[in-house]
């Protein structure tokens, strides 16, 4: 067990592409915890889709020894769908190193990560990362990290994790200016869970900072939240490869193999401690259950495969417990289940892991968020579309609302303030950082956000805004549920909450869309749009006409009006019982129709 004195507990916060998993190679190899022939890029990265795409989506936990002192870092994700954990990490901190790219400057997630550590009472080491850059302007953004700090320029430390440069004195920095953890080891155990993992083999894993007590190999323990009880069957450090120690003291960071075979019965942000009498009374605060933001449906796009879809989200939830999905039917799809998800990025990388762990094809219907419907003292939550009631049925709509941070450049913060007052967002204040550059912060709808805010956002301002934001409680909206009928018959998963200013704009949009998509049938069918039972857009995809004359040469007048008469009652009869035939490529591009516009406008 290591003196607290002797040891430094840090994370690395920063914008998503700054260089944070850089950085932590960089650490990793001045350390010697990893040997030259084992190392690779991303080195804390290890999931496939992370290393593609760049970006940090689980948290890992890793001990280094420097100068007789035991750091442990411990590497966040970046993604503001992934706040509520980053939060867990950060309690698990004394200090954290905030890095800025010394060429994009501070951006809005810098500024959310910066504000969440501050909150943790962190200590911060400011850091400026890619300064051999040609585009860096290291002096420039060291004033601006002064001013958001309230520090000298001088004290910020300039690295380029790429070659190096700058590292061992950020190092350096890190023990002079980290606090050590406090902590006693005769105190009951309270040991805070700031990520969990499973492994097929060994069950839930644990990543946990002890911060009274000690936690030994094979002890009994309890979870305070989830009140279940089991016995550690092993304690250990990651330095950065799995290392079994015997026990886990005060300040000290490791992982714990808990037995158990549900990742949800050890949540994050829970606290670990002894089972019995010897057991901490209270839990450390800080722990929320993980609340979707998003929902969609998902559907297998050959029907057979809904017991493949279902076994695989029962397997993926295993290791992702911020997973919500109950089952749903839908008349279109056909069976599917309606998926919660932390935010769009969630989204899109859980059903890029079902895609491509478990070899299933899957149509996922728009996102929407959740809506709470109020008659009188009586409030229903809904997730999907179909349950929104008729108008006037209910006394009113509230809607989830967003604080969003938006840093742009000077030059594009008209586009900016037109772009949010034009999803029906309220300015709360603007500040200028610099000369040529503002941040905005403005309390929007979530459901303007989850379609394409963040596309027109960057296609505004050319790629140099940056957005973050954060949930803000609900507020009554003027919503109405947009239906489309096809020959008749509404079809489920084309409806659509929306606003009751731009419920035309989308049905209007909605059936000229589909009148393209919808191959022509043996009679006319209608598109309509409706508000409850109000027609608001109406297209028609025209009848196929055949030629039944083709054969008929010669002869009376009277032939060929029999057989257009008989022709004619066909379609007659068509119309009353015939079914539309919608093609699966045709739904899938129709509920791609926000994208689709705002591809459009670009």
């Amino acid at each position: 067990m290591t003196e607290t004195s002797r040891i430094r507990n840090f994370c690395i916060v920063a914008h998503i592409d700054h260089g944070k998993s850089t950085l932590a190679d960089r650490l990793l190899e001045l350390t010697h915890a990893v040997a030259d022939r084992d190392m690779r890029a991303q080195y804390l990265d290890k999931m496939d889709l992370e290393r593609e795409r760049g970006i940090t989506i689980k948290a890992q936990a890793v001990r280094l020894a420097h100068d007789g002192y035991e750091l442990n870092l411990i590497d966040t994700p970046g993604h503001v769908d992934f706040t509520y954990e980053v939060s867990r990490s950060l309690a698990a901190c004394e200090g954290a190193i905030l890095l800025v790219d010394a060429a994009q400057g501070i951006e809005a997630q810098t500024l959310a990560n910066y504000h969440l550590a501050r909150d943790a009472g962190l200590a911060i080491v400011p850091a400026l990362n890619k300064i051999d850059l040609p585009a860096a302007d290291p002096d420039e953004v060291a004033r601006e990290l002064g001013v958001l700090l309230g520090r000298d320029p001088s004290e910020v430390l300039r690295i380029s994790a790429k070659t190096g440069e700058g590292v061992p004195e950020l190092l350096r920095a890190v023990i002079e200016r980290v606090p050590h953890p406090g902590g006693d080891a005769s105190k009951p155990l309270q040991a805070l869970i700031f990520d969990s993992a499973f492994d097929a083999y060994r069950g839930v894993i644990t990543y946990v900072r002890v911060h009274e007590g000690v936690l030994p190999s094979r002890a009994r323990i309890r979870m305070m939240a989830t009140k279940v009880e089991t016995e550690a069957e092993e304690t250990g450090v990651m330095s950065p490869e799995a290392t079994p120690i015997s026990q886990l003291g005060p300040g000290e960071v490791g992982y714990l193999v808990t037995g158990l075979k549900d990742v949800h019965q050890a949540k994050v942000g829970d606290t670990i401690t002894l089972a019995g009498k010897h057991g901490a009374k209270e839990p450390l605060h800080g722990y929320r259950e993980p609340k979707p933001m998003v929902w969609s449906g998902l559907f297998p796009a050959e029907g057979g495969d809904y017991s493949d879809l279902r076994d695989a989200l029962d397997k993926l939830k295993l290791s992702d417990s911020a997973l919500h999905y109950e089952p749903e039917t839908s008349q279109a799809l056909g069976f599917g289940f309606r998926c919660g998800f932390l935010g769009l990025l969630h989204m899109d990388i859980v059903k890029e892991r079902l895609e491509r762990e478990f070899d299933l094809e899957l149509i996922a219907t728009a996102p929407n968020v959740e809506f709470r419907i109020a008659r009188g003292e009586e409030v229903t939550v809904v997730h999907n579309p179909a349950e929104m009631p008729t108008p006037g049925t209910y006394d009113r709509v509230e809607e989830p609302v967003v604080f969003a941070t938006v840093v742009t450049p000077s030059d594009y913060l008209g586009a900016v303030l037109d772009l949010c007052q034009s999803r029906r967002g309220e300015q709360v204040d603007m500040s200028y950082m610099s000369p040529e550059r503002a941040e905005v912060h403005y309390v929007l709808p979530l459901t303007e956000i989850v379609f394409d805010f963040f596309d027109q956002l960057k296609s505004r301002t050319r790629g140099y805004a940056s957005l973050d934001y954060e949930p803000w409680g609900y507020q009554t909206a003027d919503l109405v549920r947009v239906d489309v009928l096809l020959h008749g018959e509404p079809v489920d998963a084309f409806s659509s909450v929306v606003h009751r200013d731009k419920a035309y704009a989308y049905g209007r949009q909605m059936v000229e869309r589909l009148k393209t998509l919808i191959p022509r049938q043996l009679f006319d069918v209608a598109i309509q749009a409706t508000i409850g039972s109000r027609i608001v857009a109406r297209e028609t995809v025209k009848a196929k006409r055949k030629d039944v004359l083709a054969k008929c040469y010669g002869g009376d007048i009277t032939r060929k009006r029999k057989l257009l008469e008989e022709q004619k009652r066909g379609k007659a009869r068509l119309r009353r019982v015939g079914r539309v035939d919608v093609p699966q490529e045709a739904f899938i591009a129709a509920l791609r129709v926000d994208e689709g516009a705002s591809k459009g406008k670009k």
